[in-house]
């Protein structure tokens, strides 16, 4: 008997000799990070100030990382409004310093949840060489970041990073489009008059037509260790994140993750990239049917979104090899600078104190003084374009509120087959619509021009077109297919002609 087991064991061990361990050529590690502001915080995403009063789910910072045993890429989703570039710039030299990543391979995007934390819309320090009038408008009646919470947000992506880094083990990936055309919507119309509005209201009848696009594409890359555990998910797509389903939220995106976890058994992070949806929401103004309240209604788009994340991470095959490369260039783009006749109205406006009631006017004229400021201090905007490359897909960047067009623009003339737009990422310069929304029949609330939105016109071409120019230096890698099925024998109970009787 004794013998007889050691010729097992060694009969075993033979065949484990003959059958290699899987392998792979890529590593990916994921993490996440808490970035929850307090209660009493303010809430950004408007041009006033508004404070945080309950809490609903936690904000985190999100990260995917990627290494080919040659280059390391970091891709980061914060579940913020915005990210200010100095922000980028800090966190960026300290994972260099630290971790040994360049600058280029780390992108840092922002989900653009309203019910988030305090990053913008006005920066520390930003106003102080302006006049008393000018400070007062800004830190006063604007809507303002904390210092102390952009320093957190800083840390947590460094500490992120370094946490994805430590747990990347060789993993399996796949890639992937889902598609999903029914809870996002383009929020300017074309009208009877001839321009085009922002959410001119259902029902409306002087609505003609949607003024843009949307992108219906869930893009999804899927992660798994050689067992088959899940490690992480990325997802891209286009939709603004202004459902607030009440209190501090990563809103709708935390749905996705619900999604997708409790789909799968899983608390592997779920890393949200956001498309181009500088013009696209979840609101439908040509439906007249009744609106979800705040909480069905980010159930219903992260619902959505996930289940067709999800769709692909169960039908698309995986790969073991996924190249990485980067690029980047920083546009140097000049603002669009008020007339001395409208600032000059403007100061008027605003020093004749905030009306009651409708404070529209009011609230657009101290934007222009802001703005008018800005233009003498810094009258150009450093607008960062980069691309990093994960096997047969490209993250193609821009810091913008970017109209959806720009990104199908990006889609098409890119050589890969999976690329990614990723708006409002290592900076932010505020709405970027296309040329036609400033012509005769444009217009909109995303053209209005602001210390916040107030680029020259072209530069949302500019960003596309350098995205388009990078991703052509890249090679794309193939992605990954099923293994071809081996023929055997026919099943036999089928192999036979009908039987009558």
């Amino acid at each position: 008997m004794r013998n007889l087991l050691l010729i097992l064991g060694l009969f075993t061990s033979a065949l484990c000799a003959q059958t290699p361990a899987p392998t792979s050529s890529i590593q990916a590690g994921f993490a996440e990070r808490d970035i929850t502001p307090g209660i009493g915080m303010e809430q950004p995403g408007g041009y006033g100030k508004s404070y945080h009063l309950k809490f609903h789910d936690a904000c985190k910072v999100r990260v995917a990382l990627f290494d080919d045993g040659k280059k390391k890429v970091a891709l980061v989703g914060l579940d913020t409004l915005v990210v200010p570039r100095q922000v980028v710039l800090d966190a960026r030299a300290r994972i260099e310093k630290e971790l040994g990543i360049p600058g280029d391979g780390i992108m840092i995007g922002a989900s653009h949840s309203h019910s988030s934390g305090p990053v913008g819309m006005v920066l520390p320090g930003e106003y102080d060489t302006a006049s008393e009038l000018v400070k007062k408008l800004a830190y006063e009646e604007s809507s303002c970041a904390d210092a102390g919470f952009l320093l957190r947000v800083t840390n947590e992506i460094v500490e992120g990073v370094r946490a994805a880094s430590l747990a990347r083990v060789p993993a399996q990936l796949c890639f992937g489009f889902g598609h999903e055309d029914k809870v996002a919507f383009n929020r300017r119309l074309r009208m009877k008059n001839g321009q085009s509005w922002s959410h001119p209201g259902p029902g409306n009848a002087d609505i003609i037509e949607y003024a843009g696009p949307i992108d219906p594409q869930v893009g999804v890359i899927g992660a798994w260790d050689m067992q088959g555990q899940l490690l992480g998910v990325m997802v891209n797509y286009a939709c603004h994140a202004t459902t607030n389903p009440g209190g501090i939220s990563a809103n709708w995106i935390y749905y996705l993750e619900k999604t997708i976890q409790g789909a799968l058994g899983s608390k592997a992070p779920v890393v949200f990239m956001q498309g181009a949806c500088g013009d696209v929401t979840q609101v439908d103004n040509l439906s007249t049917a009744r609106r979800p309240g705040p909480e069905e209604w980010a159930q219903l788009v992260g619902g959505r979104v996930g289940a067709e994340a999800l769709k692909v991470l169960f039908s698309s095959p995986r790969g073991t090899e996924a190249v990485l490369d980067t690029r980047q260039q920083v546009l140097s783009i000049p603002r669009r600078k008020p007339a001395p006749d409208r600032v000059k109205k403007s100061l008027e406006i605003v020093q004749a104190g905030k009306p009651k009631g409708d404070t529209s006017g009011w609230i657009f004229a101290k934007e222009i003084v802001m703005l008018d400021h800005l233009c003498q201090v810094t009258p150009k905007v450093d607008s960062e374009v980069q691309v990093i490359q994960v096997g047969p897909a490209a993250f193609v960047s821009n810091p913008a509120e970017y109209f959806v067009q720009f990104g199908l623009d990006i889609k098409k003339g890119s050589p890969f087959p999976f690329t990614f737009p990723v708006e409002l990422t290592n900076g932010i310069v505020g709405y970027v619509p296309t040329e036609e929304a400033f012509g005769p029949h444009g217009g909109g609330y995303e053209t209005r021009l602001t210390a916040y939105s107030n680029l020259e016109i072209t530069a949302g071409r500019q960003m596309a077109e350098t995205g388009i120019a990078l991703t052509r230096e890249m090679k794309p890698a193939p992605a990954p297919v099923a293994p071809k099925a081996i023929f055997g024998k026919p099943w036999t109970y089928g192999n036979v002609p009908p039987e009558l009787e």
